[in-house]
């Protein structure tokens, strides 16, 4: 209910309207926001800005206030690797910790069911490497009935967190590099630079770098060497199209590693490959990894990072989203890419 009150009289009150603070040629501004609750030291402000009476509200048994509702989402919602902002202007942001951001969808669409209700996230499964907000959560109303925010509350508790950073984990990478041209010395390797920059980037290590010729026998002793050392994700770069003398998967394969898929419906990045030796992935990187700032690479290898143990039905539902647009500045991951 609305309500003109003696400024006095208006401590705990909730402010219906912007309050604005004129000061002849230095400043035009709000000096109290709408949804603003009225506190004791307000009251010199307000009667300065010539506000002797002001509107307000007054709460109903069973209502809240926009920033009491916000806060009540958010908190129902975040789960691990999440803080929370204060509620400002009646929305809280989530701010996420370096990691994997995950999204429960279903239940997020749940939520914004909910009428009056607004939860807003990035995309789910992007990486995120220095820490940033990834959702916000208000209410429509500046008022909003309590029953709506206890649905809210309900939906978290049967789903589990709605947003959700899993923490990468710091794993030790065996980089196995093909080909008999880099073996030989004809040419200088260009591919284990990047993936060494993009596995520190992610908070791994690459414990060594073994070159290869085209001879499979050979690929394969590298990759069983490095997992006897104790790595625990080998990578294998080169030798991943299908030319006769490209014989990269029939190396892995040849380690007894369970494949998952080769090929993946991404542009950059069919010629890929991830199998498993017991825990341990084995990627096939194909050479668009070296070249593009983002490729199969960046939507594959965070997520088994972040614990995941990826399906081949995961690889195949890339493709809605995996076509890389080709931006002359590319943004990634703020862009469509892998979404």
């Amino acid at each position: 209910m609305m309500n003109s009150l003696p400024v006095e009289q208006a401590v705990g009150k909730v402010l219906c309207h912007d309050m604005t603070r004129i000061v002849p040629g230095e400043c035009k501004g709000p000096a109290f926001r709408k949804g603003h609750i009225v506190r004791e030291e307000d009251i010199p402000a307000l009667l300065e800005i010539g506000k002797e009476h002001i509107y307000v509200l007054s709460l109903e048994p069973g209502q809240l206030h926009e920033d009491e509702a916000a806060v009540r989402i958010a908190e129902a919602a975040a789960g691990p690797g999440i803080t929370l902002s204060p509620p400002v202007e009646g929305r809280v942001n989530f701010i996420a910790d370096p990691g994997l951001l995950t999204v429960n969808v279903q239940a997020l669409n749940r939520i914004n069911a909910i009428e009056e209700i607004a939860l807003a996230t990035l995309h789910t499964g992007q990486q995120i490497t220095d820490s940033r907000p990834v959702a916000g959560t208000r209410v429509v109303p500046l008022v909003v009935d309590e029953t709506k925010i206890q649905q809210v509350e309900d939906i978290c508790v049967q789903s589990g967190p709605v947003v959700q950073v899993k923490p990468f984990a710091r794993l030790r990478v065996g980089v196995v590099t093909t080909g008999s041209e880099v073996y030989h010395g004809r040419i200088e390797d260009k591919f284990g630079p990047v993936v060494r920059r993009k596995f520190e980037r992610l908070g791994s290590t690459v414990m060594g770098q073994s070159l290869t010729s085209d001879d499979p026998g050979m690929t394969r002793d590298a990759i069983e060497a490095f997992i006897a050392q104790g790595a625990e994700m080998v990578v294998v770069t080169g030798g991943m199209s299908v030319d006769p003398d490209d014989q990269t998967p029939a190396s892995i394969r040849a380690t007894g590693a369970e494949v998952v898929t080769y090929g993946s419906p991404t542009f950059p990045g069919v010629m890929f490959m991830l199998a498993y030796k017991g825990d341990i992935p084995i990627v096939g990187l194909p050479g668009c990894v070296m070249y593009y700032r983002a490729s199969i690479f960046d939507l594959v290898v965070p997520r088994l990072l972040a614990g995941e143990r990826l399906t081949r039905k995961d690889i195949t539902e890339l493709g809605h989203g995996g076509f890389c647009a080709g931006c002359d500045t590319c943004r990634y991951p703020i862009c469509p890419f892998g979404k």
